[in-house]
C-alpha cells in the first residue's frame, strides 16, 4: 500500500486527538508505516481541531494535501464542511450528527446551518457520505463523551481502513483509562453495528 490518508475534524473536547492516537497505535500494531499530525489552537475552548493520520510506504510526513483524503472523519457537521477541501469524489465522509455552534456564529447572531444545507455543500466534494447518530449511540454506551469511539467503530465497519478491527480495539483498551475501557469498547461496537446495518438498508 502506497498511502492511505485520514483527516479527523471537529472541535476541542470531542476526543479527536485520542481517536487519532488509537488509529496510529493500531496501525503500528499491524506493522504499518504511519504518521500522525495534529493542529489544535483553541481546543480547550471548543476551538477547531484537525488531526491527520497517514499510513503506507509514502507516508513520510503527517501532511495531507487538499483533495487527498481517503477518509474524512467529521466529529461535528460544520467543522466537517470547513475541512471538505481535503475530500474529493473518492473520499468517504463519515460524520457525527451533534451540532456544536462555533462561538463566532453566536457572536454574529447567525443561526447554525440546516443539516440538509451542510450535506448539499459536502456532496459537491463527495457523494459518499455516512451520517452517524454518534451522540445517541455514545449515550447508549454510557457517556456522551464517547462519540469519538462510536465514530471509530463506524469507520471500521466500512472496511476501508487498512487496519484490523482487533488492533483498533486493543489500542483503544490500552489508551483509555482502565475504568472506561469496557464502556469505550461498547461504544465502538455500537458504531460498528450502526454502519453495518446502514449498509444493509
Amino acid at each position: 500500500m502506497k498511502e492511505f490518508n485520514i483527516v479527523l475534524a471537529g472541535v476541542g473536547g470531542q476526543g479527536i486527538l485520542l481517536a487519532a492516537e488509537v488509529l496510529g497505535t493500531a496501525a503500528v500494531k499491524d506493522g504499518l508505516n504511519v504518521r500522525v499530525g495534529e493542529i489544535h489552537g483553541m481546543a480547550q475552548r471548543g476551538g477547531a481541531v484537525l488531526c491527520t493520520v497517514r499510513i503506507g510506504e509514502n507516508a513520510l510526513s503527517p501532511m495531507v494535501t487538499d483533495g487527498q483524503a481517503d477518509i474524512l472523519l467529521g466529529f461535528e457537521p460544520l467543522e466537517t464542511l470547513r475541512n471538505a477541501k481535503y475530500a474529493s469524489e473518492r473520499t468517504l465522509i463519515i460524520m457525527g450528527d451533534e451540532k456544536i455552534p462555533p462561538p463566532e456564529l453566536t457572536l454574529k447572531g447567525e443561526s447554525y446551518p440546516r443539516m440538509e444545507e451542510i450535506l448539499e455543500r459536502l456532496r459537491r466534494f463527495s457523494k459518499n457520505i455516512i451520517i452517524v447518530e454518534a451522540l445517541r449511540l455514545a449515550e447508549e454506551a454510557g457517556s456522551a463523551m464517547m462519540q469519538n469511539t462510536v465514530l471509530l467503530g463506524a469507520l471500521t465497519a466500512t472496511e476501508k481502513l487498512p487496519i484490523k478491527k482487533e488492533s483498533l480495539i486493543e489500542a483503544l483498551e490500552e489508551l483509555v483509562l482502565a475504568k472506561y475501557a469496557k464502556m469505550n469498547v461498547k461504544a465502538f461496537e455500537l458504531g460498528y453495528k450502526y454502519v453495518k446495518n446502514f449498509r444493509k438498508a
